[in-house]
């Protein structure tokens, strides 16, 4: 059973860049665009920006650095000095995030660039011409309404603008399973100086074998990954997974999101009853969304490859490079590890593969980038780029060519790739040539 519903919508914005969701990602494009002189709209479906860091409640920032080089420079840097300490040392792998304090960085940044924005709006659909994007459907808080814009940044996450507007994606590995949800939370009353100290020894899953003979747990996943310390007594949790999760389907969202918060007393037990440090830990919220790790990959003129990793490779169009790990969750708890090693190997400090400017092109659209988790990459080099500080990277490069699209009146396909390396460097990205 279908139904036909016609309705005449006003459009409220007209703008040069549109730019679909606030995570980092889309704050990096945004500001971006902004910054170079562009009138921009960004829709955000929740009620503040950062998605993963603020909504999902992620508890750490991965790599900023490959040991060597601020390698999410630009607005990657604006971010790290606005929420660590003077002399805070980049070369560190992971970095704590205080939800509460980025969100207000975000609000500043995108109030203070001029950008125009709205929170409690959704992407629904788009009006395309052989290709070409000319409005973008929202839904407000009641409303729906339209938005006319001459270049539009996917950053949803899900590729889920880019698909409204006919690109191909790929999902998941070839049977299409993928990488499992975690529900991060805030805990209260641990005891930091002999939980550090007892962590030496092993990970947060040292006892887990143990556990899973106790019959703690109802689903007996191998992972963790664990608890990242905060100051005083608090810690955020990456705890554990949520399998057979799609991000893209309320349904599957709907069931997952319950079945994690079921499972979390079960993870307090584990913590209070076999892990030093944790006897009165409590959980003192979980996030409100999951966090996705991985749902549609945008199939773009040139999809980074796990060879481009493993060669560290280079492109005459990079507009970033990064440095993060190959990092897939296994989609099972008995589904074999199809990239062993590649993790564990990462790369020598000053190492780094270049993100070619051809991977934030969808194929079958004009007027369309992409940024953030649903770039072009095979799955692979997904699990490298997925992370926030490489989604700082491609957010900022995308915004920065709808500005020079602006500025040339061009297509994403036909600005000058070397002027835009140069606007790139000039803002203050990691480019090795």
């Amino acid at each position: 059973m279908g139904i036909e519903f016609k309705k005449h919508l006003e459009v409220k914005y007209e703008a040069d860049v549109f730019v679909a969701g606030g995570g980092p990602a889309g704050i990096a494009a945004a500001v971006t665009a902004a910054h170079s002189g562009c009138r921009v709209f960004l829709a955000e479906k929740e009620q503040c920006f950062g998605g993963a860091a603020t909504s999902a409640g992620v508890p750490a920032f991965m790599r900023f650095s490959d040991g060597v080089n601020f390698v999410a420079g630009g607005i990657g840097k604006e971010i790290f000095d606005r929420l660590y300490e003077q002399g805070t040392d980049y070369r560190t792998i992971e970095f704590p995030i205080d939800a509460e304090k980025i969100k207000t960085i975000y609000d500043d940044m995108m109030t203070q660039c001029g950008a125009q924005f709205l929170f409690e709006t959704k992407l629904v659909d788009v009006v395309t011409e052989d290709g070409k994007i000319d409005y973008v459907i929202l839904q407000g808080r009641e409303e729906l309404f339209a938005v006319k814009a001459s270049v539009f940044i996917d950053a949803t996450g899900d590729g889920m603008l880019a698909v409204k507007a006919g690109a191909p994606f790929e999902k998941g590995d070839n049977d299409g399973n993928m990488m499992p949800a975690t529900l991060c939370s805030v805990w209260g009353d641990i005891d930091w100086n002999v939980a550090v100290a007892e962590l030496g020894k092993d990970p947060d899953n040292r006892y887990l074998k143990q556990a899973f003979a106790d019959n703690v747990f109802s689903v007996k996943d191998p992972s963790l990954p664990g608890m990242w310390k905060y100051d005083g007594h608090y810690g955020g949790g990456n705890i554990g997974h949520v399998f057979d999760v799609d991000g893209t389907d309320e349904a599957s969202l709907t069931k997952g999101m319950i079945e994690a918060r079921r499972r979390m007393k079960e993870y307090l037990h584990y913590y209070n009853h076999y892990l030093e440090g944790y006897e009165n830990a409590r959980i003192l919220s979980t996030a409100s969304t999951l966090g996705i790790r991985e749902t549609r990959r945008i199939v773009c003129d040139y999809m980074l490859r796990k060879e481009d990793y493993i060669t560290a490779a280079d492109f005459p169009d990079e507009i970033g490079r990064y440095c993060y790990p190959v990092d897939i969750h296994s989609h099972s708890v008995d589904a074999e590890d199809a990239t062993a090693g590649l993790y564990e190997k990462g790369y020598e400090k000053g190492s780094s593969y270049a993100i070619p400017y051809r991977s934030l092109l969808p194929k079958n659209t004009k007027n369309l980038l992409v940024a953030g988790r649903c770039v072009g990459a095979e799955r692979e080099m997904m699990g490298s780029i997925r992370v926030m500080p490489g989604c700082f990277i491609t957010g900022m490069a995308a915004g920065m060519a709808a500005a020079r699209c602006i500025g040339d009146n061009a297509l994403p396909r036909e600005i000058d790739t070397e002027k835009l390396r140069s606007d790139l460097r000039k803002a203050g990205a990691f480019l090795k040539n």
